[in-house]
């Protein structure tokens, strides 16, 4: 037992008894068709290629061609990714994983990489839903090498005075948290991937966390970031702000890995909550409650959940039926009650026709049915995704943002893209909505998407679902991700919505830190050698 080589988290937490009875009777009341198990194979009957290369004497011991630690590496976590798993389908695979303990050994690693022209992918937890750690770049370049920093996850210093600490890039959040409590302090960046997710994949994907308001980025969390680059470390100042130009962390955060290696950040923390308030909120008009979610989002309120489900994804992933939607409100501080804020945002949803529960705070020994229930479907989505993959059921999110003045135009046209191409491919489907991050301009809406599919084409299918809404989203002004992060899979779409001189800038960039170009390559930018024969906007 111990972590899936194929899927999400760990083996032992995978769907089964009556979790998976329930969740595959409840996919047959909106599905038709036989729901057959497919196992994954066995990592011995994968015939995966030889490694190319071999790591000079003094990197041996951090290098590994071990079939399944290779075999781990090839994919993220994205719905085609299992799938292709399940398949046995691992056409790019990296050479070696090479673990580093410390920035030195990362900068030797870099340095031979560069002499022999080894592309490397840098890799953190491996929660990838856009092929940014695939290694499709193999066959430009004599061999890749995957750059797991699984080993550097320590806190290596706690300033209790400005509440910051700094902490290597490669912790994972449960081990980051632990390091924290014994301090009273907390990150409090609880993305869905949080427990496989590393603090160096949340800054290189510019990764969303908890709060649904406020502090929705990790961006907003950063005091200073050292990242180890081809042509040197780039170490930033620790300041509580800055006027002094543009900012180096910024260059870094969401680079995905192209422009070097974050091997450490100093990160503002906060005291742990104490006090604590939550309610959710039903409306049987969708419109009236996105109206209402508004308001609360405009009033300065600051939530830190403001999570508003649509009457499917209510119904699919909390149990809960309602006509329009289910918002839940909760709100948490460390140092004074927060009782009134909730109190104030209810009346503003009870002012757009919403029916609250009874609010609860940390004193309540209730807790929300309605939160609970999808609190706990939130954290089993990836595992449940998985499952329905095995059963050849289509099961997959996609995420955006907009201002509000659009959002009811992009809402629509994603939604029909969505369903259009559902009947296209499969027949017949269920699109979900929900919005998990929203600002006084505008929300994030998240697509979920769940269609019966043919054993053998449903990365094909799926492909099609995802470039039809993809286009949806580019044409009515969303961001092609919010938190995703844009790897190979939105490169075109990305390079449709990047400002033409930034592009020219961001390669600029990239030649001046990387001029090799054997750090990730395909992201963001096209690949040394695809740019020099012209394949600017393709996925690489």
């Amino acid at each position: 037992m111990g972590r899936s080589w194929w899927g999400w988290g760990n083996d032992e937490d995978a769907v089964t008894g009556a979790e998976l009875r329930e969740l595959l009777d409840r996919v047959r009341a909106l599905t038709s068709g036989e729901l057959v198990d497919h196992r994954p194979p066995d990592i011995a009957s994968l015939a995966l290629p030889r490694p190319r290369t071999a790591p000079p004497a003094a990197l041996a011991a951090l290098c590994s061609d071990d079939p399944g630690d290779r075999a781990a590496h090839a994919h993220g976590k994205a719905y085609r990714d299992v799938v292709r798993n399940l398949h046995g389908d691992l056409r790019h695979v990296p050479d070696l994983v090479a673990r580093p303990r410390d920035e030195r050994e990362v900068t030797d690693l870099l340095d031979w990489c560069t002499r022999e022209n080894i592309a490397v992918i840098p890799y953190g937890g491996g929660t990838s839903v856009v092929g940014g750690v695939e290694p499709r770049c193999a066959d430009d370049h004599p061999a890749v090498v995957t750059l797991d920093l699984g080993r550097m996850d320590r806190v290596l210093e706690t300033d209790r005075t400005s509440r910051a600490a700094r902490v290597q890039a490669g912790v994972l959040g449960p081990r980051l948290e632990e390091q924290l409590r014994p301090e009273g302090l907390t990150l409090r960046h609880f993305p869905q991937s949080y427990e496989f997710s590393s603090l160096g994949g949340w800054l290189a994907t510019r990764a969303g966390g908890h709060y649904a308001t406020l502090y929705t980025h990790i961006d907003d969390l950063v005091e200073s970031m050292r990242v180890v680059t081809p042509s040197g470390v780039s170490a930033s100042r620790r300041l509580p702000g800055s006027g002094a130009g543009p900012s180096p962390d910024r260059l870094f955060l969401g680079s995905e890995g192209t422009l070097g290696i974050i091997t450490e950040a100093w990160l503002r923390l906060r005291e742990r909550p104490r006090r604590r308030a939550g309610a959710s909120v039903r409306f049987e008009d969708f419109d009236a409650a996105v109206t209402a979610t508004r308001a609360v989002a405009q009033s300065g309120l600051n939530p830190a959940n403001c999570r508003l489900l649509d009457a499917a994804e209510a119904l699919l992933n909390a149990g809960v039926s309602t006509g329009g939607g289910v918002l839940v409100l909760a709100f948490e501080s460390a140092d004074h009650p927060v009782r009134a804020h909730l109190d104030r945002a209810v009346e503003l949803c009870r002012d757009h026709g919403g029916t609250p529960s009874a609010p609860k705070s940390r004193t309540t020994p209730e807790r929300d049915p309605a939160a609970d229930a999808w609190r706990s479907s939130f954290l089993r989505m990836p595992y449940q995704r998985d499952a329905l993959a095995r059963h050849a059921v289509i099961a997959e999110t996609f995420e955006t943002a907009c201002t509000w003045d659009r959002f009811e135009a992009l809402h629509r046209a994603v939604t029909e893209a969505a369903r259009d191409a559902l009947r296209e491919v499969t027949g017949t489907g269920v699109v979900t909505c929900r919005l998990t991050h929203v600002y006084p301009d505008g929300p994030a809406p998240y697509f979920g998407v769940y269609a019966p599919g043919r054993w053998g084409s449903t990365v094909a299918q799926w492909d099609h679902i995802k470039a039809a809404v993809s286009e949806a989203i580019a044409t009515h002004g969303g961001t092609i991700t919010h938190h995703h992060a844009v790897g190979r899979d939105h490169r075109p779409w990305y390079d449709r919505q990047r400002p033409g001189p930034f592009a020219a800038a961001l390669t600029a960039a990239k030649a001046a830190l990387d001029p090799a170009g054997i750090l990730n390559p395909g992201v963001l930018l096209p690949a040394p050698g695809r740019a020099r024969a012209g394949a600017v906007g393709g996925a690489n």
